[in-house]
């Protein structure tokens, strides 16, 4: 068995492949639909857009390694990517990804046990004015940000939205499986 696209992220690819001159250009957004598809980009899943891209394996390879937004393992169903460039870290940044590691109860790098949340430091999420802030990736492919967390209770609301969500979002550790024909 081997893995395919949905049919709603069949007809994704195809929009997808439209707006582009080549295949080569297509290839990072094509990475991105493929990890909402099958919550994160296995060799597997390099091996087939490979293929349907009519790609060398190795060019794919190295766009998703190069892209830390391309997610080469299962994250939580809500990955967590904390701020902490200069104004972030300056605003409370470093204190922010404290509290969430304590909150969450997972260390930086690390997912919860239940799937549910992954925790990382990244670089300028471009928030600069409304720091410190962080940015939520889905496993469904949605991504949101969320500005102003030094604001007493704003976390607080925040991580409540989040649990609230989590209900509905697909588990990445199990959507290869799901995706198989």
């Amino acid at each position: 068995m081997s893995l395919q696209f949905s049919e709603k992220g069949e007809e994704k690819f195809q929009e997808i492949m439209g707006r582009y001159p080549n295949t080569m250009a297509a290839l990072l957004p094509v990475l991105l639909l493929a990890q909402s598809e099958f919550g994160w980009v296995s060799v597997e899943v390099m091996d087939y857009l490979a293929e349907r891209l009519e790609l060398h394996p190795a060019k794919v390879l190295s766009t998703a390694t190069f892209y830390t937004m391309v997610n080469k393992q299962p994250m939580g169903k809500c990955h967590v990517q904390v701020c902490t460039t200069l104004s972030c870290a300056l605003r409370g940044g470093y204190e922010l990804l404290d509290t969430l590691e304590e909150r969450l109860g997972i260390n930086t790098g690390e997912t919860s046990s239940d799937g549910n949340y992954s925790l990382s430091e990244v670089e300028c999420l471009a928030s600069c004015g409304t720091a410190p802030m962080f940015q939520v990736s889905y496993s469904d492919g949605e991504i949101e940000y969320f500005e102003d967390l030094g604001e007493t209770g704003r976390l607080d609301a925040v991580l409540s939205e989040l649990n609230a969500k989590l209900a509905t979002l697909p588990d990445p550790r199990k959507m290869h499986d799901e995706r198989r024909n």
